[in-house]
């Protein structure tokens, strides 16, 4: 799926020039005056139509075609932006920054966007109830950890019979943890579910019952003990059933999948491109990222 990394605010700034332009490209007014000349919305207009015009006209086409036949909640998109700022946790904020996203405001619009693509691709997927079933076999509820990592397994073992012996776990991670993202927490991890952590951790967690501290386990990162807090309970197969299905359908999708869609939606809208310099901008591979 194409990850649109383009702001709104340049996104608005086009579709501004572009309108100024066409009421009156004899008098275009100056956005810029230097003592070496000045420079006119049109000349503006032009070099961000040729940096970034395939990408944003792409975006504009697919917002306008695509909401004409298919929905997105504002629940959705909600929802899809507090999964990622629980993901990210700290990080988002940067992430935001990273990616070129003006604001929240400005992901939600690239979400939705993406959303309305996902649901003209999977229109006419097929998922059978076995299908289903089966994945709702292996969907493990999230959980609620804490957890002490240290470098070696000689710590470990320290922090762990101190933990045997009475200690807290909140004090023991405040003083030992490697973990800048959890030790000034008590080492909380928050909820969790299922790919989130590296597999050694996540089946040591999922191991335990409640209020159980872990032996010492490996991974990659170092040498860790888990307490589990707590564990959701695992919804009704009929509760999850649409959920599953829109997973399952979403799983079956790829890059080559949704353009094919795309071209068909586009096709059917009759779109026809009047500026001759963005004529290309719909055309596959149009998007220099899938």
């Amino acid at each position: 799926m194409k990850k649109w990394a383009l702001s709104l605010a340049l996104t608005a700034s086009i579709v501004g020039l572009t309108a100024c332009n066409n009421a009156d490209s004899g008098n275009s007014e100056v956005v810029v005056k230097t003592k070496a000349g000045e420079i006119s919305q049109d000349e503006l207009y032009q070099a961000l139509k040729e940096r970034y015009g395939n990408q944003v006209l792409q975006e504009l086409v697919y917002e306008k075609v695509l909401s004409d036949k298919y929905k997105v909640t504002d629940k959705e998109l909600n929802e899809k932006v507090d999964k990622l700022k629980k993901d990210l946790g700290d990080n988002f904020e940067m992430a935001l920054a990273q990616y070129g996203y003006k604001n929240e405001e400005d992901l939600k619009r690239s979400f939705k966007i993406g959303m309305l693509q996902e649901k003209a691709a999977i229109k006419d997927i097929k998922v059978t109830e076995k299908e289903m079933k089966e994945y709702y076999e292996n969907i493990k509820p999230e959980i609620h950890a804490r957890h002490i990592l240290v470098d070696d397994e000689k710590t470990a073992q320290e922090v762990k019979k101190k933990l045997d012996t009475g200690a807290k776990f909140e004090d023991l991670a405040k003083e030992y943890s490697k973990d800048p993202g959890s030790a000034e927490k008590g080492g909380d991890l928050g909820w969790f579910g299922t790919g989130t952590m590296v597999a050694p951790f996540e089946t040591a967690a999922y191991a335990l019952e409640k209020n159980e501290i872990s032996d010492v386990v490996k991974t990659e990162h170092g040498f860790h003990i888990i307490q589990l807090l707590d564990k959701k309970e695992k919804k009704s197969f009929e509760d999850m059933k649409k959920e599953i299905e829109y997973e399952i359908k979403i799983s079956k999708l790829d890059s080559e999948k949704v353009q094919k869609v795309m071209d068909l939606e586009l096709k059917d809208a009759d779109v026809e491109i009047k500026d001759k310099d963005l004529k290309d901008a719909l055309k596959a591979p149009a998007a220099d990222a899938q």
